[in-house]
């Protein structure tokens, strides 16, 4: 791990402080988008994130008889819940490149997890990094966990974070994280990355592969298990993009071997699941626990997040990047210094375009104008929210499908997904009939698409013109390829299985 070594400290009355961070100096109190320097009242930020964790995946949100995380609870009972907080794209290199540098991921390019095999890094000048705006403006920074960004861990200078460690064991991304708390605070406001992995294993586990983070034992009786997913078919009358989808995940059995799961073989899975997420609730329940013992808790601000969520069954799926709740919905929790009550907010929130926005908000320093996300500030606080937006847009890239025998290709399409208050509609790239349509109030399983219900005709076009409205105000060029022709059928590209990655080892987590 790496040390954080000050060897020039100035009096706090200065406006300067130079400090040396693996052989650079840094101008730590001039900010790179006009601001001023940290003030004595801005608060530690310490943001916790797991990944692959479903957005109700709390014992507060869905009771104790399957699942316990006290220290989520703990959290939530003194933070703000967000019901309708949303990935940008399902997948984590994609969702994780948008939330640490506040972009969508059109803009930065980075659509599916390929960047893994491919090394591409990102332009730290036109995408800065979360820990650079704050090592930047003075904050104490330190990164543990899992990176999966696309830029070189081992340049403090480009990404801003001076202490840290990327690997994928938990235990010792707490270790680190509280060892950080631990560490003196030289008098500076603190950013902390806690990025653990769990219960990210579930992949593993459906695998029946060794999980890095321990094993969780074996599944007790069937009728101790928890009960498989109601929507574990598939929708009625889904387009047919999504059925091919399906099945082209299910011909890729080295990473979706669940294609012949019965429902008794879902239950222990969403069981091993379960205990996935209790396994990573104790890691952070230490973090917090130190952050308490520590004194600091009073004046730090603590998010809380997943990149993505886990269909576990739903629709007969496991893991992720398709636009369905399980998948696609995030939880997210967001303490405020000293708040000591529990509060829910419903507005729409893009957890990779919002979150960078609030942080800076919190620590007092300027949102760059290249940011389109929103301050979730006052929703955070429990005001309310004049003019917040009506809607959530999101993309994916639905690129890790098998060979289909009979067609002969592997089925690999781009979409675009738009939620509403009552309806979630998608669009993509590929299909004889490739939009969906969902009513979420009468059918939040998602099990009924109404898309070719021409009593719904209104409500598709109304959401077409939300999402056209999006693709010129974000310059997502994607979004007129889906909407053109009216829409009209697009066959899938020929893409064989040669040219698909051909290792387990090489899949992007």
């Amino acid at each position: 791990m790496k040390t954080e070594a000050v060897t020039t400290k100035l009096p706090a009355s200065m406006s300067s402080r130079l400090i040396k961070l693996g052989g650079f100096l840094l101008l730590s109190c001039l900010l790179p988008f006009g601001g001023t320097a940290w003030a004595a009242k801005s608060p530690n930020i310490l943001f916790i994130m797991t990944d692959q964790q479903i957005a109700d995946g709390l014992s507060a949100r869905m009771g104790r008889e399957h699942l316990h995380t006290p220290a989520l609870d703990q959290l939530m009972a003194r933070g703000t819940y967000f019901t309708r907080a949303y990935a940008p794209n399902p997948l984590c290199m994609p969702a994780r490149n948008s939330i640490f540098t506040g972009r969508f991921p059109h803009e930065t390019g980075v659509t599916d997890n390929a960047p893994m095999q491919t090394g591409e890094r990102l332009d730290p000048k036109a995408f800065p990094l979360l820990g650079s705006y704050f090592q930047k403006a003075g904050y104490r920074t330190g990164y543990f966990g899992k990176w999966h960004l696309c830029y070189d861990a081992s340049q403090s200078d480009i990404h801003g974070f001076e202490q840290i460690d990327v690997q994928q064991k938990d235990t010792v991304t707490a270790d680190h994280a509280v060892a950080f708390l631990k560490s003196p605070a030289a008098s500076r406001p603190f950013l902390l990355v806690a990025s653990f992995l769990n219960p990210h294993n579930i992949a593993e586990y459906t695998r029946n592969q060794p999980l890095s983070n321990g094993p969780v034992g074996e599944p007790p009786a069937l009728e101790k298990l928890p009960p498989p997913p109601a929507n574990l078919g598939a929708p009625v009358a889904e387009p047919d993009t999504m059925t091919l989808i399906r099945r082209g995940y299910h011909a890729n059995r080295r990473l979706f071997p669940v294609g012949q799961f019965t429902p008794s073989i879902w239950r222990a899975m969403r069981w091993g699941y379960y205990r996935m997420i209790e396994k990573v609730d104790t890691e952070i329940g230490r973090v917090l626990q130190a952050l308490r013992e520590q004194g600091l808790e009073e004046n730090t601000l603590i998010v809380f997040v997943s990149d993505h969520g886990e269909c576990s069954g739903a629709h007969g799926l496991s893991q992720k990047t398709v636009f369905y709740e399980e998948s696609v919905r995030v939880p997210l929790i967001v303490s405020e210094p000293r708040q000591s009550e529990a509060r829910t907010s419903n507005v729409f929130v893009n957890v990779g375009i919002d979150l960078l926005p609030t942080l800076l908000a919190y620590a007092g320093l300027e949102k760059p104008v290249e940011l389109p996300g929103a301050n979730l500030r006052p929703a955070v606080a429990g005001e309310t929210t004049p003019g917040w937006r009506d809607e959530v847009i999101i993309g994916n890239h639905m690129s890790q499908g098998g060979l289909l025998a009979e067609e002969g290709f592997v089925p690999i399409t781009e979409g675009r997904m738009v939620r509403t208050d009552r309806y979630k509609y998608c669009v993509y790239g590929h299909g004889e009939r490739r939009e969906s349509l969902v009513d979420l109030h009468a059918d939040p399983g998602e099990m009924v698409d109404l898309a070719s219900d021409p009593g719904y005709r209104d409500i598709v076009q109304e959401h077409r013109e939300r999402l056209r409205r999006f693709g010129k105000q974000h310059d997502d060029a994607l979004v007129a390829t889906l909407l053109a022709d009216d829409v009209g059928p697009r066959p899938f590209e020929r893409i064989t299985q040669s040219r698909r990655p051909t290792t387990p080892e090489r899949v992007p987590h």
